[in-house]
């Protein structure tokens, strides 16, 4: 019996190739629709399609619309969060950019796309706020933004619109509303000026004022994705994590204490000495995690050094775990490193004064008692008593800084 290669082939396959080199008049098998991490909407402008209207409120508490800049030869929609580094560090370039073209035809309106909800805690390390309406104000008017800032994180119709992929994400349109260029606003992700080295976007705007045609139509945005609606069941599933981790606690002396306080590593440290049986510091811990939670992808852990008796262990790991105080993800390497097991401890010796000694000199005694120290042991905030969280995490924030900052340089060698 002769075979042939066509007889050790599954039927389906078989199938399917009779369909694709079917007659004329017959319909071809179905292609497979292609996998998309974008949410059902989304839509990606090409080169030359029409600015999507769009009819939003902006910080200025009006609502605004596509017509309303139909004066304007030049029209560029740059899509900002108040969250994202990346964003952040081009808010001063956009500011300059606004500045070195008023009075030439270009308008700009920034939109910010993200649903607030989408976010979870450890991604706004970087922002004093998040990405909701009335934050927007705020970080508006501290930033100073000088042009128009909407938002579309209620529904999302203009970022879907619009293929918003990330922010900052920017497009310029002409005069006829046609799509001149889209992409990143220039290849740096910092805010030094002095790391920019192509500037496709303001190259883009100076070609169409000059009636020439651009030379570079399209680059890649670089910077936060887009934080879409659907994604809310990641920040429950985020969640969820915290609040079934479990703490280790350990017992510790002021020799233990002193070492941790050097800190010879390159995290921000903050340090909370409490006990369960302190009113003050039971009240203002959730405060504490919810700082860790948010600079939980940066360089910065929180140690807690209770009071309690150390007999009392088990009830200040309960105390913790309800509270959800686990050690983030990030920091389980460098704890492994540095031999520990977590960042809760018991302070083991009798009197305090080896601990004043050992942590902050300047503690007056009373707790609760807060220390933020940075790399080496600069202390960049203290206070004795009840924190306010939003001073704690500003003052942390200040100090780490809100943009990427680039490596310095290797010195060559003579």
């Amino acid at each position: 019996m002769i075979t042939t290669p066509s007889m050790h082939l599954p039927a389906a396959l078989l199938l399917a190739l009779s369909l694709s080199f079917a007659a004329p008049g017959q319909q071809p098998a179905p292609k497979a629709k292609k996998s998309s991490s974008h949410p059902e909407g989304f839509h990606e402008l090409k080169i030359g399609d029409a600015a999507p209207d769009f009819d939003l409120i902006g910080i200025d508490e009006e609502k605004h619309t596509l017509k309303e800049y139909a004066g304007a030869d030049l029209l560029m929609i740059a899509f900002l969060s108040n969250h994202c580094p990346t964003s952040q560090a081009v808010e001063g370039r956009i500011k300059k950019l606004v500045k070195d073209y008023k009075g030439r035809g270009l308008r700009l309106v920034a939109i910010n796309p993200n649903d607030p909800a989408s976010l979870r805690p450890d991604e706004l390390g970087y922002s004093k706020y998040n990405d909701s309406f009335p934050e927007m104000k705020r970080h508006a008017r501290e930033q100073d933004f000088s042009f128009p800032y909407l938002y579309d994180g209620e529904t999302q119709k203009t970022a879907l619109a619009y293929g918003c992929l990330a922010t900052p994400h920017v497009f310029l349109f002409d005069k006829e509303r046609k799509l001149r260029y889209q992409g990143r606003l220039d290849d740096s992700r910092f805010a030094d000026e002095a790391t920019v080295k192509e500037t496709e976007a303001r190259n883009a705007i100076d070609a169409l004022l000059e009636g020439k045609p651009v030379a570079v139509e399209v680059t890649k945005p670089h910077g936060c994705s887009t934080k879409w609606i659907n994604k809310r069941g990641e920040v429950t599933v985020d969640d969820a994590k915290w609040e079934k981790g479990e703490v280790d606690v350990e017992v510790i002396d002021a020799r233990g204490i002193a070492a941790l306080r050097k800190n010879d590593t390159k995290k921000v440290r903050l340090f909370n000495v409490w006990a369960t049986w302190c009113g003050p510091c039971v009240k203002e811990f959730p405060e504490l995690v919810a700082t860790q939670r948010k600079f939980g992808l940066r360089d910065f852990e929180f140690i807690s050094i209770s009071m309690d008796d150390p007999k009392e262990l088990p009830g200040v790991k309960a105390f913790l775990e309800k509270h959800n105080a686990i050690v983030p993800d990030k920091l389980k390497p460098t704890l492994k490193t540095e031999g520990r097991k977590g960042n809760a401890y018991i302070f083991s010796e009798t009197s305090s004064d080896a601990l004043i000694q050992a942590l902050d000199a300047e503690w007056p005694g009373p707790i609760p008692h807060t220390l933020v120290v940075a790399p080496g042991g600069e202390v960049v905030f203290r206070h004795n008593g009840p924190i306010d969280g939003d001073e704690l995490r500003e003052k942390i924030l200040e100090h780490m800084g809100r943009f990427y900052v680039p490596e310095p340089e290797p010195v060559a060698k003579p």
